[in-house]
């Protein structure tokens, strides 16, 4: 297990944990137009970042060819000032309360996602997930470059998602995810239990079940129902 500080939390007892919970950042605890694009309002990048989503949406971008497009506009800033600006990051209702009715029931919460690690870092230090992933920027002297320090995609977001879950010593049927979109749908494909939350069409037709609202709590209900199962 990775130490705290590189997206993962030290955990010192797997075996207090019967399941994990991976939930998804953009469109699922941010809403659209999501994260990226918020941070793109300070840099002056909105109307750009906005248009690299949607094609993402639409199929026509990979995510790491969105990276590119987004990392050049990071560029001479510093993780603490994107910090501040994250603080203002449109939010779904309910998630603090969410992450500890996990905790409460055992089930580890961590964040599966494609949003930049910075984000996933700020949101688990805020929230209390248990790690993080993403695609990384590249830093020297405390500001980032511009460049693209390591990729990302959906298929390395489930990669993720199942490494993590083997190191606790569990199973994909012992691990839930919550998404909304393109980049859950391969984790979607290997877990025990897959919430579309305010989801597309096509994340819908792949998970388990489907939920709609403004408030994260509405998953719980589900989780409740699915829980016991994992012991």
């Amino acid at each position: 297990m990775r130490e705290k500080g590189d997206g993962w939390e030290v955990v010192s007892d797997p075996s207090q944990w019967v399941g994990i919970v991976f939930v998804d950042i953009d469109g699922t605890l941010v809403p659209a137009p999501g994260s990226a694009v918020h941070v793109a309002r300070y840099l002056g990048t909105e109307e750009e970042m906005a248009k690299a989503e949607a094609d993402y949406a639409a199929g026509r971008l990979t995510n790491p060819e969105v990276a590119v497009v987004d990392a050049l506009a990071w560029a001479g800033y510093t993780e603490k000032e994107i910090d501040g600006w994250l603080t203002q990051l449109p939010l779904v209702d309910g998630i603090a309360e969410t992450v500890g009715w996990c905790r409460e029931h055992r089930l580890l919460p961590v964040l599966a996602t494609l949003a930049w690690q910075p984000i996933g870092r700020h949101l688990s230090r805020r929230f209390g997930f248990a790690a993080y992933c993403g695609p990384e920027l590249e830093s020297v002297g405390g500001s980032f470059t511009g460049r693209v320090r390591a990729t990302f995609d959906e298929f390395g977001k489930r990669d993720f998602a199942l490494r993590y879950a083997e190191d606790l010593g569990l199973g994909p049927s012992q691990c839930a995810a919550i998404g909304d979109s393109r980049s859950d749908l391969p984790l979607f494909d290997e877990v025990g239990l897959s919430i579309a939350f305010n989801a597309d069409q096509q994340a819908r037709d792949r998970a388990s079940t489907t939920v709609d609202g403004e408030d994260l709590r509405a998953v719980t209900p589900l989780l409740a129902d699915w829980y016991p199962r994992t012991r």
